[in-house]
């Protein structure tokens, strides 16, 4: 199949990677030189585009499948309303205005649209109650990927990933030097993300659905951080409660609020599915960073 990862970061050079192994044309669309370096390294096509602007779309080619991969950057609210729903709708319209239309979306958001659930699970049928203006930005655009797709005749769907990590993103000293502040981290590993993304396209599964991708075990963070320290054979990280935490005074409200986000995200839709998870756990995952700190790399 032809395929477009708009925004191909740090999951779309993998999901491309994957895809191109697996035989399927794939562009890679990014807006800087040095993105655009990284997907020709990545070995299959660049294309210089931006999603929030119609006509630099023009370059890319006619395909059958989309994937909206696209960051923010991190930025606030504003960046991310700009991108994530003004961008996926521009993509959406422009796309949808050929001949040759793409028949499938697929929009990569976050778990953080879930809001606070006690530390209780949440799944794909769980209501939203995103708690931060930018996670509400996330959800608007979840309805623009399966509403406004469908209005456009395209199948939308949603992956909605947990917490991701991987090569370049262990950040083993934030939890081998700690404080560690109490509450549950819910993970899937980037290859596990680009390959769930690939194979609900490959598979035809889940058109005009949403499916969270985690994996198999939401950590305790002081469980996972003390397990981190034992393998890469340091002491047991200082920890700190979340009542601790908030009683600093530099932090903001948008940091207030993730401290007090608590849920377990279960991934019992992705197994249904037929999905099998590369790293069911962080202790497969991290592995590679383990190795990688005792050898001294």
């Amino acid at each position: 199949m032809r395929v477009a990862v708009l925004g191909c970061g740090y999951v779309g050079l993998e999901l491309g990677r994957q895809l191109a192994e697996s035989g399927h044309d794939v562009v890679g669309v990014r807006r800087s030189d040095e993105g655009l370096a990284a997907i020709e390294e990545a070995g299959f096509e660049a294309v210089r585009a931006d999603v929030t602007d119609a006509e630099s779309l023009a370059v890319v080619p006619d395909v059958d499948w989309l994937v909206f991969a696209a960051s923010s950057g991190g930025r606030g609210a504003d960046a991310a309303r700009r991108v994530y729903v003004d961008g996926l709708r521009t993509a959406l319209e422009h796309f949808a205005a050929r001949d040759d239309a793409p028949e499938r979306l697929v929009y990569t958001s976050s778990t953080g649209v879930y809001g606070d659930h006690d530390g209780g699970f949440v799944d794909e049928s769980t209501p939203l109650d995103p708690t931060t203006e930018k996670t509400r930005v996330l959800a608007e655009a979840e309805r623009v990927a399966r509403e406004v797709a469908a209005g456009h005749g395209i199948d939308g769907t949603v992956a909605r990933f947990a917490g991701l990590y991987g090569p370049e993103r262990y950040r083993l000293d934030r939890y081998l030097d700690g404080p560690v502040t109490e509450g549950y981290l819910n993970m899937v590993h980037r290859d596990d993300a680009a390959g769930a993304v690939a194979y609900l396209l490959e598979a035809d599964l889940a058109r005009d659905e949403v499916v969270l991708v985690a994996d198999d075990e939401p950590a305790d963070k002081w469980t996972f951080a003390d397990w981190l320290a034992e393998q890469c054979e340091r002491p047991e990280p200082p920890k700190r409660t979340k009542e601790e935490r908030l009683t600093d005074g530099n932090l903001s409200e948008a940091a207030r609020r993730r401290i007090l986000t608590s849920k377990r995200c279960s991934n019992d839709y992705l197994h249904e599915l037929g999905y099998s998870l590369r790293y069911p756990t962080y202790r497969e995952g991290y592995r590679a960073a383990i190795e990688a700190y005792l050898s001294g790399e």
